[in-house]
């Protein structure tokens, strides 16, 4: 049972988090690729804007959304795998279960929201301000570096007795 636990909760982590964590990075340098018309001013849903740039922009927001509620199968299959292995006590684990629990606060309070602000200036057919993008790109890179650490963690397993 554990080996299946094991197995379901890798492919969550790969078909959930791997999708937020490329479309999120993504995100910041779509949205600046956004042409603006000059004045800024826009008509109509997606503006003076290309459409076809505001939809990327769009879709990379809707993958991190989607994604992101589907991610919350990763830690309740964790939680049953490191049940089955008796380590919920361990430090590694501990550890893993903070930082997830980090780069979903990152995502939920910083990125997400700031994806939706900009991703509504450039449907009014309003530029976006570089720096805002950059800061962005900051809160998606910390994010990205959470699960970075939780994989690590996770394949090295310090204390392991598993000779892995």
């Amino acid at each position: 049972m554990t080996k299946f636990l094991l197995s379901l909760h890798v492919l969550a982590a790969i078909v959930a988090v791997g999708p937020v964590t490329v479309a999120a990075s993504m995100f910041p340098a779509a949205a600046r690729r956004v042409p603006v018309p000059v004045g800024g001013a826009g008509g109509g849903r997606d503006g003076g804007a290309d459409a076809g740039d505001v939809r990327t922009v769009r879709l990379l927001h809707r993958i991190c959304r989607v994604y992101a509620g589907l991610g919350i199968a990763v830690p309740v299959l964790g939680f049953a795998t490191a049940a089955s292995m008796g380590v919920l006590g361990d430090a590694w684990l501990i550890t893993s279960v903070t930082l997830t629990a980090v780069a979903a606060g990152l995502l939920a309070a910083f990125v997400l929201p700031r994806q939706e602000e900009l991703l509504e200036q450039l449907a009014d057919g309003q530029p976006v301000e570089r720096a805002r993008t950059v800061r962005l790109a900051v809160f998606t890179g910390l994010f990205n570096l959470q699960w970075a650490a939780v994989t690590i963690l996770m394949i090295v397993r310090p204390g392991s007795t598993t000779g892995a």
